[in-house]
């Protein structure tokens, strides 16, 4: 997935970005333990799956993904993604420190 920084953490497209955003620790002590770690094993890069790579590990992987790799598509300006699901998904994103309003003094 490629993406200006905002869109891309505010509104992942791709599902393993959306896992990657999930995984960034919390500084927050409420919200540490919350992680859910990713199923399966991580693709042999040596020899990787066929279709999409993250299928094997993806909770919204289609057979679709299985068979054939996804091409690089624009979802907006500025926002490719490989993933044959990504329009009909609706994956959770992070805020960031332009997207956080500053603490009242």
């Amino acid at each position: 997935e490629l993406a200006e920084r905002e869109a891309l953490f505010r509104s992942p497209k791709h599902p393993y970005t959306a896992a990657l955003l999930a995984s960034v620790p919390k500084p927050d002590p409420r919200l540490r333990g919350q992680r859910k770690p990713l199923p399966g094993e991580v693709a042999n890069p040596a020899a990787p799956p066929t279709g999409c790579y993250f299928h094997p590990r993806c909770a919204f992987a289609v057979e679709r993904c299985k068979v054939e790799r996804p091409a690089w598509e624009q979802i907006s300006p500025g926002h490719w993604v490989r993933c044959h699901r990504a329009r009909e998904l609706t994956l959770p994103g992070i805020e960031t420190s332009s997207t956080v309003a500053p603490a009242a003094n």
